[in-house]
């Protein structure tokens, strides 16, 4: 691990902005391994991704593998992806069902919830007294859920889960109450593609509003608006005026809030004339009375931050997973979220418009993956040694802590720093 001082880390980042060397250094790279992916919570996945008991879902915190499980009780886990005699992964698969968990090296077998249940040849142990939990695959020290969104905390201390999702456990607040059933469901597959760049590329460029009219040009019609984003929406969002003029996004407004959390408010609403869309208003309706179904089918965020690795939209419901890899690596996995009780054929047309906007071949995010592989590419450079995030707007300090500004500020680049700089450097000895 990196001998890196507090004053040296600190060094990196100013107020307007930040030294190549974090997106560039493999040494910062390990620290934010242990430091903010080691102790902040992190996203692992979504209770209806492990439905029935035996059910798992294999993904990571920070670089640990690690399973998240339901057990025979019903009780979901997140569990360390390790045998505890000679640390082999024990679950290779991305997921599935088993009854056990049954590492390949030497046979040892695992309980659902990580207990150990079975040593072979346990006569050759005449000096060791087997504890199950001891002995077992290890838990994670804390997991928690919000509306089946799980998230996993490697470190026992801290804030626990909702006091750190702070205002954006609204969202996912909102989010459930928009399916006429209360629930979501993530299910539908998944979109996965790696970058060459660091994974805060990807962070920065979800609340970048600047970004949008010059790299995804390619994806506006003669007129400037951007297809729907969706079935039975009449037009997109516009991204240039008349004669050709960008039109500012600063409308939107950039919302940052303690922890890294940021968030940008909805975009315009658009009229959707679909079959299917005035049936979900009418079950919306049928549950909450008309007044509250207008609340609910006003779109107050576009794209939400849960700093450091997961992201959502609301419009076109999706979860966004950033998987540090390396240094200049990293791999994006995108899960269509379902409104229970919804249309079916509304998620078939989310579906279709996903393929669009954020597959690996999509008109959307194939730009900005460009766009990160430049960017790792050209901070190899010697002219500059830092990156500027210097656009600002009018701003307003609220209570709650959250800054309220324009949407094409990077303000909430800069908020991803202050919480950076807070984990990087916290409780550390100089």
């Amino acid at each position: 691990m990196t001998g890196y001082s507090n004053d040296h880390i600190a060094s990196l980042v100013r107020p307007d902005r930040v030294h190549r060397d974090v997106y560039e250094d493999p040494d910062l790279f390990d620290l934010e391994m242990d430091r903010i992916f080691g102790r902040s919570w992190v996203y692992v996945g979504h209770e209806t991704q492990v439905p029935e008991p035996g059910d798992f879902f294999c993904t990571r915190v920070g670089l640990q593998p690690v399973v998240m499980s339901r057990h025979s009780d019903g009780t979901v886990y997140v569990i360390y992806n390790r045998c505890a005699h000679r640390g082999v992964k024990v679950v290779n698969e991305e997921c599935g069902n088993a009854g056990r968990f049954m590492c390949m090296y030497h046979g040892w077998t695992y309980d659902t919830n990580g207990d150990l249940d079975f040593v072979t040849q346990s006569e050759g142990y005449p000096d060791l007294e087997f504890d199950k939990l001891e002995h077992g695959m290890g838990r994670v020290a804390r997991w928690e859920s919000h509306h089946g969104f799980v998230f996993a905390n490697l470190s026992p201390d801290g804030p626990g889960l909702r006091e750190w999702l702070g205002e954006n456990s609204d969202f996912l607040d909102d989010v459930a109450v928009s399916a006429p059933d209360g629930e979501v469901e993530v299910t539908g597959g998944v979109h996965r593609y790696l970058y060459h760049g660091n994974w805060k590329m990807q962070v920065e460029n979800l609340i970048d509003m600047y970004h949008p009219a010059y790299s995804h040009e390619s994806s506006s019609a003669k007129g400037g608006q951007q297809f729907s984003r969706r079935e039975g929406d009449k037009g997109g969002i516009q991204f240039f005026e008349k004669r050709g003029k960008v039109k500012s996004m600063d409308g939107l407004g950039t919302h940052a809030l303690p922890n890294g959390h940021t968030w940008q408010g909805g975009l315009p609403p658009v009229e959707n004339m679909s079959e299917d869309h005035r049936a979900y208003v009418a079950l919306l309706e049928e549950k909450h009375g008309p007044n509250r179904t207008r609340e609910i089918l006003i779109k107050k965020r576009h794209n939400v931050i849960f700093y450091p690795n997961m992201a959502m939209q609301e419009l076109n419901p999706h979860i966004r997973v950033i998987r540090p890899l390396a240094v200049d690596r990293t791999e994006i996995f995108i899960y269509p979220v379902k409104l229970k009780g919804a249309p079916e054929k509304m998620f078939r047309d989310q579906l279709i418009n996903l393929n669009r906007t954020h597959s690996p071949t999509s008109l959307v995010q194939t730009d900005d993956v460009e766009a990160f592989t430049r960017a790792q590419e050209g901070m190899m450079t010697s002219g500059n040694e830092w990156v500027l995030l210097a656009r600002t707007g009018p701003q307003e300090s609220l209570e709650s802590g959250r800054i309220r500004t324009t949407g094409t500020s990077e303000e909430g680049m800069r908020n991803h720093y202050r919480a950076w700089l807070e984990y990087m450097c916290a409780d550390r000895p100089e």
